[in-house]
């Protein structure tokens, strides 16, 4: 077993003191974690978002902070203002949220365009423009943010800009009927959290990012990866494909999965199961396919389904 490997399952061990069933959830997040991106929740209130940032963030030995996005928040409420010290005669910053190392943007889509739009220089580009002035942030900085479902009453849906800034979406979903037991049986995540232990910190965790940047990508792999992306472009039913940045995010996520499970290389198998949850939300579908029911998810498994992969050999080198 690789350092990077047992660092990885020591990680998930710690969170899953608190989070309880959700062992491939907690695994996805610390995959986009390590490959330097942003993670989208998709979910009902309730089923342990904030419980599992705060967990990670101690397991990590990291700050975090929570952002509860409402109508009425705005921009400066995310990256910070400058206010006036009349005692001094000058303006003090305050800076917002966003300054952490760990940010949950809890039900993002219930915020405006407006404001949802000032967390794009800081997922970009990892850094704030206050009154003209550019402040980076802490690194690492990643931010787990939490969407509603779009049925749902006073949700705005996310411009596809915005989607685009995420390395993957997941969803955590409703536990089944022996984990919400076992659940109930530890009682509330907030009691249980003082027993995680912090097992790596902000160098541990850049160490895994230079690691998994290093991880090799064969040709043949390579060539896989951006026809997956192109037959979607190209496929009826799609008004908007993957877009060069997808191409990337799927790549960074495969090197990063790849690191974890003890590889130094990406294989085919990385790209088929990351796929759905790095692109799909990166698709937007037509009226016509949008009428006949096709799903995102069913348009990435039919279009892998008819692209060759390449042979387990040549995804080793």
């Amino acid at each position: 077993m690789s350092e990077a490997q047992e660092l990885g399952q020591r990680i998930v061990a710690e969170v899953e003191k608190v989070i309880v069933g959700k062992r491939g959830v907690i695994e996805r997040v610390l995959t986009g974690l390590v490959a330097g991106g942003h993670v989208l929740l998709e979910d009902v209130p309730g089923v342990g978002k904030t419980m599992l940032v705060r967990a990670l963030s101690a397991a990590l030995s990291l700050g975090s902070q929570r952002l509860q996005c409402t109508p009425d928040l705005m921009p400066q409420d995310v990256t910070g203002l400058n206010v006036y010290n009349r005692r001094d005669e000058r303006f003090d910053f305050r800076p917002g949220p966003v300054f952490t190392n760990i940010l949950l943007a809890d039900e993002l889509n219930r915020a405006t365009p407006r404001t949802q739009s000032a967390l794009l220089e800081a997922m970009q580009e990892r850094q704030a423009t206050i009154d003209g002035v550019t402040t980076a942030l802490p690194r690492p900085f990643f931010v787990l943010a939490t969407e509603n479902p779009i049925e749902q009453e006073g949700t705005f849906p996310l411009p596809e800009a915005e989607l685009d800034r995420f390395l993957l979406r997941t969803t955590i979903g409703y536990p089944d009927e022996a984990a919400e037991q076992e659940l109930v049986r530890r009682g509330a995540g907030q009691d249980r959290l003082p027993s995680v232990t912090a097992v790596t910190d902000a160098e541990g965790i850049a160490g895994l990012q230079a690691a998994a940047a290093r991880v090799e990508v064969s040709q043949p792999v390579l060539t896989y990866i951006v026809a997956l992306c192109r037959a979607l472009r190209e496929r009826p039913g799609i008004a908007l494909g993957p877009s060069p940045r997808a191409t990337l995010a799927l790549t960074a996520a495969c090197r990063a999965q790849a690191l974890l499970e003890g590889r130094e290389f990406v294989v085919p198998d990385d790209v088929q199961g990351l796929a759905e949850c790095v692109l799909a939300h990166r698709l937007m579908l037509d009226a016509s396919a949008e009428l006949g029911g096709t799903t995102r998810s069913e348009v990435i498994a039919l279009t892998l389904e008819g692209l060759p992969a390449p042979f387990e050999g040549q995804g080793a080198r």
